[in-house]
């Protein structure tokens, strides 16, 4: 594979060249130079912060108390779970500004041209993401301004995807704000809640069913921080290569822990007092009025912030595969797919299809994680910097890490558990979905026994051969 499958004129452009240079970045999936990085690792706090702070969390909260948890039992699952999946991404975050650039086109090291696979899949993720996202954006601004639920969404999507055309600066810039403006709305939303609504402390289930709802909720609660993980050094690409990697790995996990954690809680709290009514119940529990429509303001802006980061990766997804578009129109072919399957979520049953949607796009995230960790631990890359270029360029064959993801995504099977599907496992275990946990083991043990037995699996190989061939008496 040679350097043009990341640097075609088409994968480069223009690129911020300090912190609050805001104008459109048409830049790529290209590596981004040492001259264009900027700012500090703090930025990665904001930036995980708010998008994750929004009704779909708290959404994914109510699900727990449906599951027949109490708010002790279901809060430890939920934390476990976040937590669980939040370290992956974090670890990945501190992969930007070592090598500048995006997490699809590393997985490039070691699935070669056999990226077009998880490059696809990740693709369609963003899309669903945005679907999960401005579902509720677009039921808040529906009800604020009492337009018809479709024209609402698009609205949203409109604003989404102009963030998301403008690019990272703009995106980290936005998130900024809306840390501020998110942190305070459920400061008092989460008063309202505790003061004017009683929390079901005690579970509905037992035995076998408790430990199956606890392991399916801490899933869900995993799902939704691991699904960060094929987007991490998105965000992190332009920081300087001198970037302190604990200080990046702590400031991702704190964004994606605090963020997650406080809205899930909020939603397991409110239990069925929400259930498919989120955004009005939230407007209801707030007491209505200006309250209430301040609070579907921060809610359909939440969705807009959210999803730009959501079209940003899409798009970077796109160009990953090959196709030769410039990133920002990526951008709106993402955010276009996105409005049928909001108003597909919309049309009813949504409990059922969230669920559904939230677990099964995200199943494969732990298998890709699997194969990029172990590929990125063997070329152990200690220097400040990683040259990208030079390491596409080594000879590699990218079958071993296909195998070793097919091999995880297929070894999850057995441990699902969704309303399409349950695998015997998961009914063995009352369902328990365990899925993410075996996909992210399986894959990365076949890749790491692949890639030590098969010759041309790893790059060091052909880096050795270089330097004996450099050394002989006949060069």
């Amino acid at each position: 594979m040679d350097r043009t499958s990341l640097t075609a004129e088409v994968f480069g452009g223009r690129m911020p060249a300090r912190a609050g240079d805001l104008a459109i970045e048409t830049h790529g999936i290209t590596p981004v130079p040492a001259a264009n990085r900027f700012g500090r690792p703090i930025r990665l706090l904001t930036v995980f912060f708010a998008p994750n702070l929004t009704m779909t969390a708290v959404f994914s909260g109510t699900l727990g108390a449906g599951l027949g948890l109490g708010f002790g039992t279901g809060l430890v699952a939920l934390l476990a779970g976040t937590v669980l999946g939040a370290i992956p991404v974090a670890y990945l975050a501190t992969w930007g500004p070592k090598t500048g650039t995006a997490q699809l086109p590393l997985a490039r090291l070691p699935f070669r041209r056999g990226v077009v696979l998880p490059g696809l899949v990740q693709w369609l993720n963003s899309i669903a993401w945005d679907a999960l996202v401005g579902l509720f954006g677009g039921e808040a601004l529906a009800k604020l301004v009492g337009m018809p639920f479709w024209l609402a969404v698009a609205v949203v999507l409109l604003l989404q995807c102009a963030v998301g055309i403008l690019g990272y600066e703009v995106i980290h810039r936005v998130q900024a704000v809306m840390t501020a403006v998110i942190g305070v709305f459920f400061v008092v939303l989460t008063a309202k809640l505790l003061t004017g609504h009683t929390i079901a402390v005690h579970n509905t289930v037992s035995g076998g069913e408790l430990m199956g709802a606890f392991l399916l909720f801490s899933t869900i609660a995993l799902s939704l921080s691991i699904s960060w993980a094929s987007y991490a050094s998105d965000f992190s690409r332009y920081l300087p290569s001198t970037t302190s990697r604990p200080r990046a790995f702590v400031y991702t996990l704190l964004g994606l822990t605090l963020s997650f954690a406080w809205g899930e809680a909020l939603g397991l709290a409110a239990g069925q007092t929400l259930t498919d009514q989120t955004t009005a119940g939230i407007s209801t529990l707030l007491g209505g009025g200006l309250l209430g429509n301040i609070a579907l303001l921060v809610i359909a802006l939440t969705a807009v912030s959210s999803n730009a980061m959501n079209d940003y990766s899409g798009s970077l997804a796109l160009q990953t595969i090959g196709v030769r578009l410039r990133r920002p129109v990526s951008a709106v072919v993402v955010t276009v797919i996105a409005f049928g399957l909001i108003l597909w979520m919309h049309s009813g049953n949504l409990s059922s299809k969230f669920e559904d949607v939230l677990l099964v796009i995200g199943y494969w995230v732990p298998p890709f994680v699997g194969v990029v960790a172990i590929d990125w631990w063997a070329r152990r890359p200690r220097r400040r910097e990683f040259d990208v270029l030079a390491e596409v360029a080594t000879r590699q064959a990218g079958w071993p890490a296909l195998v070793a993801f097919l091999v995880g995504c297929a070894a999850a099977v057995p441990f699902m558990n969704t309303s399409v599907f349950t695998g015997p496992v998961a009914s063995a275990l009352h369902g328990a979905d365990l899925a993410y946990y075996v996909g992210l083991v399986a894959s990365a043990i076949v890749y790491a026994i692949l890639r030590k037995v098969v010759p041309s699996a790893g790059g060091w190989q052909a880096r050795v051969s270089e330097k004996v061939t450099a050394g002989s008496p006949a060069s």
